[in-house]
């Protein structure tokens, strides 16, 4: 039986980070065995290519489950059938339910496209947050992997990566560097993580 952590995913569109990480684990680069996606969206593009690739997925939903105590209590008994250490998200779309949050405590990983704490909280997500960097005329923005808290975007960064606002940036300028950085920044974080709780 394999030693290595379980490593399973929250995502709710494409899961590009999800997609790479699965890639690294396949490859060696990252020491641990995928365990299962969820996501909430069935028609996510992140469901099929689960499907297309033999991986486990589920699709989970206030909507599946008549609400989201239900969906919480759902996810948590997949991720934990799944034999989950650590959980990781990718664009995931939706709060973190209580119960999600209490039963992999400190094991919920999630990144953001700012320099937490800035820039964060409800709200900010996608453009929004580079909107918001681009309006208050900051020198750098990038993105954070930070561990999952009750609170939105506040739990404890565990790696940043930086790029400069450069003149004449626009929110898609600015959002293709700071997204050229999330895929080597979430893996150096996982690792970290894993390095950390051993």
């Amino acid at each position: 039986m394999s030693q290595l952590p379980v490593i399973s995913f929250l995502a709710s569109h494409g899961g590009s980070s999800a997609r790479y990480l699965i890639a690294a684990m396949e490859s060696g680069v990252l020491k641990a065995a995928p365990g299962i996606v969820v996501t909430n969206n069935r028609d996510s593009a992140i469901f099929h290519w689960c499907l297309d690739n033999n991986l486990p997925v589920r699709h989970i939903s206030s909507k599946t489950h008549r609400g989201a105590d239900n969906a919480d209590d759902a996810i948590c008994d997949v991720l934990r059938e799944a034999g989950t250490d650590i959980v990781v998200c990718s664009g995931y779309m939706k709060v973190i339910g209580p119960r999600l949050l209490t039963a992999f405590a400190g094991c919920i990983l999630n990144i953001h496209p700012a320099l937490l704490p800035k820039h964060g909280g409800k709200g900010m997500y996608g453009d929004f947050v580079h909107a918001a960097v681009l309006a208050n005329g900051e020198s750098e923005s990038g993105a954070s992997v930070h561990i999952v808290s009750t609170g939105i975007d506040e739990g404890p960064v565990l790696l940043q990566s930086k790029v400069a606002v450069v003149p004449g940036d626009t929110v898609e300028s600015l959002r293709q560097r700071v997204q050229a950085t999330e895929p080597s920044l979430y893996l150096a974080a996982v690792n970290k993580f894993l390095a950390g709780s051993r």
